[in-house]
C-alpha cells in the first residue's frame, strides 16, 4: 500500500488590502454658479433703467415755460399795458417786451431771439412763430395766445416765418440724426477699447478717428441722400459730426482701462440720458427744469443740434461758440486717453517690478 504525501499548497501572499481602498472616494466638488459675479453684474441694467427713467421722465413729463422769450406787436400805450398785464399775469412764465412793426416781430422770430410774437389788430390776431427752431415751443405759444384772440372774437391765424424743410415736417429729423452719431460714437469704443491694447497711442487715435467718420459719413447718407432731412451745407454738417462722434468715441475709450465693463453704462448715461433730454430736440432748455437747461448750456449734443440747426435752418447766424464747445469735448476725449495710457503704461511697469522682485526673493529663499 503506498501513499502519497502532498504537500500543503502554500499560497502565495496576498497584500493587504491598500489604504486607498478604505479611503472614501472624495465627492466631485461641484462648479461654482458665481451668483455674487452675476449681482453685480445685474447692477448694470438696474442702473441704466433708473438713470434712463429719472432722465426722460424728468426731462420730458411736464414741460412748462419758464422765462419763455416772447414778443407783443405794436408801440401805442394800449400795447404796452398788454404786455405788461401779460407779463404780470404770467409771472416767471413768460418774459414779454414789445416790438413795433409786424416786420421787425419776423426778424426776431427769424433771429431766434423769441419764441413767439402775437399782433392783434382790430379785424384779426397773428402769431408769428417758427417751426424749424422748435415746433415744441410753437405749440405752447399758440395755447398761450389763442384763448386771448378769441376772448376779443379775433380770428386767430398763425404764420410760420422759418418752417420745417419739407421732408422733416415734426422738426425733429436732426434730433433722430444725433441719435443715431451718439450711438455710434458710443457703440464705436467698445471693440476699439478692446484692440487697443496691442497698439501704439497714435494709432488709437487713428482708429477713433476713422470710427467717428464711418459713423458721421452713413449718419448723412441716411439723413441726407436718403431721406432728404438735410438738403445743403452737408460737408459742414459731415465735419460737425464727425467731431461730435470722434469726441464720444475717444471718451469711451480714454474710460475704458479705468470702469471696464462698466463702461458702456457710463457712456449711456452722459450720450443718451443726459445728452438727448438736454439736447433742445424735443423741448427746449425754457420749458425744461432747471437741472438740463444748465446742461443745455455746454453739453455736446446741445451744441451740435445747435450747430446743424444753423446750417440747415439759419444760415445767416453763426455757429463758432457750437464748434468751441464740440472741440472742447475732443480735447478732453483726447486728454483721456493719454492719462489712462499713461496710468496703464504705469500700472504694468509697477505689475512687472513686483514680479522680478517676488522671483529674486524666491531664488535667495532657494
Amino acid at each position: 500500500m503506498t501513499s502519497t504525501n502532498t504537500k500543503p499548497s502554500i499560497a502565495p501572499p496576498t497584500s493587504g488590502p491598500s489604504k486607498s481602498a478604505h479611503k472614501k472616494s472624495s465627492p466631485q466638488q461641484k462648479p461654482r454658479l458665481g451668483w455674487g459675479k452675476l449681482c453685480l453684474t445685474m447692477l448694470i441694467p438696474f442702473f441704466l433703467v433708473t438713470v434712463m427713467g429719472l432722465a426722460y421722465l424728468g426731462a420730458f413729463h411736464q414741460p412748462a415755460p419758464h422765462n419763455l422769450q416772447v414778443a407783443i406787436v405794436g408801440d401805442t400805450a394800449a400795447t404796452k399795458v398788454f404786455a405788461q398785464s401779460l407779463k404780470d399775469e404770467a409771472g416767471d412764465s413768460l418774459s414779454v417786451r414789445t416790438i413795433a412793426t409786424p416786420d421787425a416781430a419776423r426778424a426776431l422770430v427769424a433771429d431766434r431771439e423769441v419764441a413767439a410774437a402775437f399782433s392783434m389788430e382790430k379785424s384779426s390776431a397773428t402769431l408769428f412763430i417758427s417751426s424749424a427752431a422748435s415746433e415744441t415751443n410753437a405749440g405752447i405759444t399758440q395755447k398761450i395766445f389763442m384763448p386771448i384772440a378769441y376772448a376779443q372774437h379775433l380770428p386767430f391765424q398763425v404764420e410760420d416765418v422759418v418752417p420745417t424743410g419739407e421732408h422733416d415736417s415734426t422738426g425733429q429729423g436732426i434730433f433722430f440724426l444725433l441719435v443715431a452719431l451718439s450711438i455710434g460714437g458710443y457703440a464705436g469704443s467698445v471693440p476699439l477699447s478692446g484692440f487697443m491694447g496691442k497698439v501704439k497711442l497714435p494709432t488709437r487715435f487713428v482708429m477713433a478717428a476713422a470710427s467717428g467718420a464711418v459713423v458721421s459719413t452713413i449718419a448723412l447718407a441716411i439723413s441726407g441722400p436718403i431721406y432728404g432731412v438735410l438738403t445743403h451745407n452737408l460737408a459742414a454738417i459731415w465735419l460737425i459730426s464727425w467731431l461730435y462722434a470722434t469726441a464720444i468715441t475717444t471718451i469711451g475709450m480714454g474710460l475704458h482701462p479705468i470702469l471696464r465693463h462698466w463702461t458702456t453704462a457710463t457712456l449711456t448715461l452722459c450720450f443718451v440720458a443726459l445728452n438727448f433730454t438736454s439736447s433742445g430736440g424735443i423741448f427746449m432748455p425754457e420749458v425744461q427744469p432747471g437741472l438740463f437747461a444748465a446742461l443745455n448750456a455746454f453739453w455736446n449734443g446741445a451744441a451740435w443740434l445747435h450747430a446743424v440747426q444753423t446750417l440747415t435752418y439759419f444760415p445767416s447766424q453763426g455757429i463758432g461758440l457750437d464748434i468751441l464747445k464740440l472741440g472742447l469735448w475732443l480735447i478732453a476725449g483726447v486728454a483721456l486717453m493719454i492719462l489712462t495710457h499713461t496710468w496703464s503704461d504705469r500700472k504694468t511697469l509697477l505689475a512687472d517690478e513686483d514680479a522680478k522682485i517676488s522671483e529674486v526673493e524666491q531664488t535667495v529663499a532657494a
